[in-house]
């Protein structure tokens, strides 16, 4: 192998390193909502929390000696997949849970994982691999037992709902890929993405919620965490990871966020070890497990 293609392989490991920050980050976004205890509106809460994004971003320009201006001339494509994959899929997944049951929706949404391995063959350069989508499907029954462990049930009343629970599947997946398109765009202009997605939040939210602001610390410290975590920081490594990262793979590993979130509430007390639990997290580290594994070298698990 030359040392060019050594130094690539190399980059492409870190950045999907990277990217895992994100799955583990948003494995945490169950917990900190948890504290807000519900009160907060949705739109309200997108607001807030994307503003944080915004400002942990800005303190970044601010320690390198400058107001983060210099990101703001991007191409109409990056801020079209930025604020559209932002703000369309957390808008569409609002309103879907309005419309139909969370379970369903849940399930629905997440399917953007297996969508990114199948897009991903698109790229140019990239090929389909069967691992891939076999680690996809495993994943995402392990999915699928743990969101749906109290039983799925989809109805035609709810068909709007799962239109657009199928919408943020479509939105976030095609972000994720189309990324691929714009990876000279810097991280750092995400920060900018976010403060749009916080802009249109709160006209969503002045036009159709009532304000309501956190009166515990609790909740304070909940909504500062996701602004800080699975908002913030999350998103920052995401966009690098996808841009520069296994992107199929990244899209496979994210089926570990759900099985996180349950794991956390069960460290905190606030959920229970069950066997549904044991076999979803058999069938999630099984898919990431075909995936990942080198089938050439057995004995080697590798990110690229």
């Amino acid at each position: 192998m030359s040392p060019e293609l050594s130094q690539a392989l190399s980059q492409v490991q870190r950045a999907t390193y990277i990217g895992c920050i994100s799955i583990i980050l948003w494995g945490a976004l169950a917990f900190f909502t948890r504290l807000t205890e519900g009160v907060i509106p949705a739109f309200q809460m997108m607001a807030m929390t994307f503003g944080i994004a915004f400002i942990l971003m800005s303190l970044r320009w601010w320690y390198q000696g400058h107001l983060g201006l210099r990101h703001l001339r991007q191409p109409k494509l990056a801020w079209l997949l930025g604020v559209g994959g932002y703000f369309g899929y957390h808008f569409c997944y609002f309103v879907a849970m309005t419309k139909a049951p969370a379970v369903e929706v849940s399930l629905l949404a997440y399917l953007w994982p297996l969508l990114i391995v199948l897009f991903a063959a698109l790229l140019p350069g990239e090929h389909f691999k069967l691992k891939y989508l076999i680690g996809a499907l495993l994943a995402l029954c392990g999915c699928g037992i743990l969101i749906g462990k109290g039983g799925v049930d989809f109805q035609s009343e709810y068909l709007t709902g799962y239109l657009l629970a199928l919408t943020c599947a479509f939105i976030w997946s095609s972000y994720s890929v189309a990324s691929r398109l714009v990876s000279a765009v810097p991280t750092d202009a995400v920060g900018w993405f976010c403060a749009a997605t916080a802009l249109l939040a709160l006209l969503c939210h002045l036009a159709w919620e009532t304000t309501v602001w956190p009166s515990t610390g609790a909740q304070w410290m909940g909504i500062l965490g996701l602004g800080l975590g699975p908002v913030g920081i999350a998103f920052f490594t995401w966009d690098y990871g996808v841009k520069h990262g296994n992107l199929p793979l990244l899209g496979i590993l994210a089926y570990a966020a759900p099985l996180i979130s349950v794991l956390l509430l069960i460290a905190a007390g606030e959920a229970s070890l069950s066997w549904s639990l044991l076999l979803a997290c058999t069938a999630i580290v099984s898919g990431s497990l075909v995936a990942g594994i080198n089938w050439k070298n057995r004995s080697s698990f590798r990110f690229k």
